[in-house]
C-alpha cells in the first residue's frame, strides 16, 4: 500500500482488480481547493492508456512485478518459448502477450519478462537491436534537399524505413520501441 505522493514512473498499481502501470504523474496544487495528482496510466495486459486523477495522499494498492531476464529460444508456430537464465525453466508465451516485440525477436535475444504472481504480463526488448537487412531496393539519388528513405525488410520479417545508402546484407541498428532506423552496426 502506498499513497499518491509516493508514485513513480513505471510503478504498477492494482485498481479495480486490474494492473495499471504509471506512465506519468503530476502533483497539482491549485490556488483554491485541495491538491491532487494527475496521472496517465497504461493497462499492463491490454495496453489501453487512460488519464486518472487522485486526491493528494489517497492510498493506492501497489503490485510487485518481478522482472526476470530471459532468453528467447524459438517460435513453435503459435507460442514463443523463453528460458529463464537462472533456473533454466522454459516458458511459453502467446503471440498476443509478446505483441509487437515479435517483429524484432531473434533467437538467443536477451529480454525482460514481467511476472505478477507467476503470471507473465509483458515482454520488454532491449531499446536497440542489430539486425541484417534481408532485402531493399538499390537507392537512387535525385533532386532533394534532405536525405531520402526507402523501405527495407529485416531478417525477422519487420519492415522499416532506412536511408538510401543502406544495401541488402548490411547490419543496421533499430529502435525496438518505434521501429526507427538508428544507424549502421
Amino acid at each position: 500500500m502506498a499513497t499518491t505522493n509516493d508514485l513513480k514512473n513505471g510503478m504498477v498499481l492494482v485498481l479495480d482488480g486490474e494492473l495499471w502501470s504509471v506512465v506519468s504523474f503530476q502533483h497539482v496544487k491549485p490556488g483554491k481547493g485541495g491538491a491532487f495528482v494527475r496521472t496517465t496510466l497504461k493497462h499492463v495486459t491490454s495496453g489501453k492508456v487512460v488519464d486518472r486523477t487522485f486526491n493528494a495522499g489517497t492510498k493506492v494498492d501497489t503490485a510487485t512485478v518481478d522482472r526476470r531476464q530471459m532468453t528467447y529460444l524459438y517460435n513453435d508456430g503459435t507460442d514463443y518459448v523463453f528460458m529463464d537464465g537462472q533456473t533454466y525453466e522454459q516458458l511459453e508465451l502467446s503471440a498476443d502477450l509478446v505483441g509487437d516485440a515479435a517483429k524484432f525477436l531473434l533467437e538467443n535475444t536477451e529480454v525482460e519478462v514481467g511476472m505478477y504472481e507467476e503470471t507473465p504480463l509483458y515482454v520488454e526488448l532491449p531499446t536497440a537491436v542489430e539486425l541484417v537487412v534481408e532485402h531493399t531496393e538499390p537507392g537512387v539519388q535525385g533532386d532533394r534537399s534532405t536525405g531520402g528513405t526507402k523501405p527495407a525488410t529485416l531478417e525477422t520479417g519487420a519492415e522499416i524505413q532506412v536511408p538510401l545508402f543502406v544495401n541488402t546484407g548490411d547490419k543496421v541498428k533499430v529502435d525496438t520501441r518505434d521501429g526507427r532506423y538508428l544507424g549502421r552496426a
